[in-house]
């Protein structure tokens, strides 16, 4: 049986917080700002054709996640990347963007998705447009990746 579409104003109540975070953690602070607007209108376009109402926070932060990499694409950097803004007292999600900066993206997606954010392989799975089995495939090589990398880095 699918999940009803809850209005749009519990939906936004829901995830805000998710997805402001999520944001935040990938462009800074005055970045998200922008992209958080940009993300709730594309979802409240897309929102009436919604069939069911299960994965909305996934369904949120890939729209989210897909204007960051439109943001990205846009402005492609001529020298080195300048570091984001952080705050102290950071979420521990928020502490994976270092360590996953260099994954491959739908790795890095998957690696923060999955333990940044707690989310379950089929709500990854739909958030990257992919099945539950890639998703943990993803997740799985770039946690792979990410222990060779810090082994390497020991003598």
């Amino acid at each position: 049986m699918a999940v009803a579409v809850p209005p749009f104003e519990a939906f936004y109540e829901h995830t805000k917080t998710d997805v402001f975070r999520f944001l935040t953690a990938r462009l800074g602070r005055d970045g998200a700002e922008d992209a958080f607007q940009e993300t709730f209108l594309r979802a409240l376009k897309a929102y009436p054709r919604l069939e069911h109402g299960e994965h909305l926070r996934a369904w949120a932060l890939t729209i989210a996640n897909r204007i960051v990499l439109d943001l990205h694409r846009r402005r492609r950097p001529a020298g080195e990347m300048p570091e984001l803004v952080t705050e102290d007292g950071r979420p521990s999600y928020e502490e994976l963007a270092p360590l996953t900066g260099d994954l491959p993206p739908k790795e890095r997606a998957a690696v923060v998705l999955r333990y940044g954010y707690d989310l379950a392989y089929d709500e990854i799975g739909a958030a990257l447009g992919s099945t539950p089995a890639a998703a943990r495939q993803a997740a799985s090589a770039g946690v792979r990746r990410l222990r060779s990398e810090t082994t390497k880095e020991k003598p």
